[in-house]
């Protein structure tokens, strides 16, 4: 039996999805969903509050404030109502509905930064909303998961050593990249590690993390408008960009075979079912990481409205045709 006396005690690590019968290719899926802020996003959000608290920035006088399209502001919102911290969240308009109000029943304060008419895109708008309430503010704590490496720390500790104790014969390693927190975090404990694994960071069309132009994306979690502060390419030897589309088509997939999951894990598998589909090794170990689950999409990647407004009727179309991906870097 476990018993636990704050949400934040329990982290399930240890569960993967096997894809083989859904995609006819081995691949590995990390389920990072099951806690209660239901995301890795919690990982990120415990490490960097605890950084904050021994540094002696964070007191109860504080108001911490994050800029987040959704799951980090979920988790940071757990962990305040957990210490008994107010917090307020700045996202945009690509958060989800129930994403929004998960924040607020657990006590947060959510603005909303409207829609950005200059370049830099909706994370700009919601950097420079958050830069002008610590300037007017000097409660304001800002966790700055862009630019704060307890983020990659976290998952150095923790999710890349979870990895390699499962799979000790670790060939290939697929994240998304967001913050890039997850990413870095994992690369540089592999690099480090006894047998070289290949790490493919996939991205969202339209993310200028790697390079090429900014472009629409609606999906939150991965992509950013600005290149991520905490990345480091060197530890990173493949990237890709994955289609929108592609993603809700492989979303979908899964869920006609019962498994829920988020958009960020859409992009992951689509594009390591690409990649494993160029290399078609046998006997490769690969595992990809899923950040959360599915129930916050329901309103977006699981609407049809929503999907074929955007995309077009194709894109509920799971029989539709090859991954849509770009080859970004390899080295």
């Amino acid at each position: 039996m476990t018993t636990i006396t704050v949400p934040q005690a329990f982290n399930e690590e240890d569960l993967y999805v096997d894809l083989q019968p859904i995609f006819g290719r081995s691949l590995f899926l990390k389920c990072e969903g099951f806690n209660f802020a239901g995301s890795i996003k919690l990982k990120a959000a415990t490490e960097m509050v605890d950084a904050a608290e021994r540094q002696g920035v964070l007191t109860h006088r504080s108001l911490l404030v994050e800029s987040s399209s959704g799951n980090l502001g979920v988790a940071l919102s757990m962990i305040a109502a957990s210490r008994g911290y107010r917090f307020l969240c700045v996202t945009d308009s690509r958060c989800n509905l129930t994403t929004r109000l998960m924040m607020e029943a657990l006590g947060s304060e959510v603005h909303v930064v409207p829609t950005p008419e200059t370049p830099g895109g909706h994370l700009s708008a919601r950097l420079d909303y958050v830069r002008g309430l610590c300037a007017a503010d000097d409660r304001c704590v800002w966790l700055s998961q862009y630019t704060n490496s307890a983020n990659w720390q976290a998952h150095y500790r923790r999710t890349a050593p979870a990895i390699a104790r499962a799979f000790p014969r670790l060939d290939v390693l697929f994240v998304g990249a967001g913050t890039t927190g997850t990413l870095m975090g994992c690369a540089r404990w592999f690099r480090e590690w006894d047998r070289p694994v290949r790490i493919v960071a996939v991205d969202s069309v339209g993310s200028v993390t790697f390079g090429g132009p900014a472009g629409r994306r609606m999906i939150p979690g991965l992509g950013m408008s600005v290149r991520p502060p905490l990345l480091d390419e060197s530890f990173v030897d493949e990237a890709l960009r994955i289609e929108e589309a592609e993603t809700v088509r492989t979303c979908h997939r899964m869920a006609q075979r019962g498994f829920l999951f988020g958009g960020s894990t859409g992009t992951v598998v689509s594009g390591a079912m690409n990649w494993l589909a160029r290399q078609d090794i046998d006997g490769l170990t690969a595992v990809a990481i899923a950040p959360d689950l599915g129930e916050r999409y329901l309103d977006t990647v699981y609407h049809t409205n929503w999907v074929q407004g955007l995309y077009g009727e194709e894109s509920t179309d799971t029989e539709a045709s090859e991954t849509l991906v770009t080859h970004e870097r390899s080295r």
